[in-house]
């Protein structure tokens, strides 16, 4: 595991202090196979200090999920901010906000999505993945509202686009998008095929 800055806490807010520790682990090693005494040590606590805040490494891990979930919705919803020509040129520049941030934060995008980060037992996380889904229902609705998509039931929509950008985004973490075998913009050129399925021709 690689070493990150170490600055012993002395005082304040000691869970923010541990996610944040948590944090800059998991991208630093881009996995989350540290223990809560790791955390401890390098947050500059006693190994016992972690347990007030957090029941076990689970729990922590599904904190960690959810701060990425938040990140991740507040990415998507600054993209969706920008005033832009079309709903398909939305789409595209939400879509590529979340498979940027993907690329930015493997570990924790990783982790995101794992069996480490299990919803169905943690109410919060699991709210802050749906209140992220609905960023993406919110454009495809806008889409069907005003005539850009095809009048196809908007969980269809829904379920091909994500398909779409979590497949995209986890072969870019994982290198896998090569320029020999998928061209020179695959991200771009994948969601313009996917739109063309989507959207009605001109």
């Amino acid at each position: 595991m690689s070493e990150t800055n170490e600055r012993p806490y002395h005082h304040g807010d000691l869970r923010q202090a541990l996610l944040d520790t948590a944090l800059a682990m998991l991208a630093a090693d881009q996995n989350w196979t540290f223990t809560l005494r790791e955390v401890a040590r390098r947050t500059g606590v006693s190994h016992a200090a972690p347990y007030k805040h957090f029941r076990d490494r689970e729990e922590l891990l599904r904190e960690l999920a959810r701060i990425g979930f938040v990140r991740l919705g507040e990415t998507m919803t600054e993209a969706m901010s920008l005033e832009l020509p079309s709903t398909r040129a939305q789409f595209t520049v939400t879509a590529q906000a979340c498979i940027e941030f993907a690329c930015q934060n493997p570990g924790l995008y990783r982790l995101m999505f794992s069996s480490d980060a299990d919803k169905t037992i943690d109410p919060q996380l699991h709210d802050a993945a749906m209140d992220t889904f609905r960023i993406l229902l919110e454009v495809l609705k806008k889409g069907k509202e005003d005539g850009s998509f095809r009048p196809v039931a908007i969980q269809a929509l829904a379920a091909a686009s994500w398909a779409q950008m979590h497949g995209l985004a986890m072969l870019a973490i994982s290198n896998q998008l090569l320029e020999e075998k998928v061209g020179v913009e695959p991200v771009r050129a994948a969601l313009y095929v996917l739109l063309d399925g989507m959207c009605y021709s001109d």
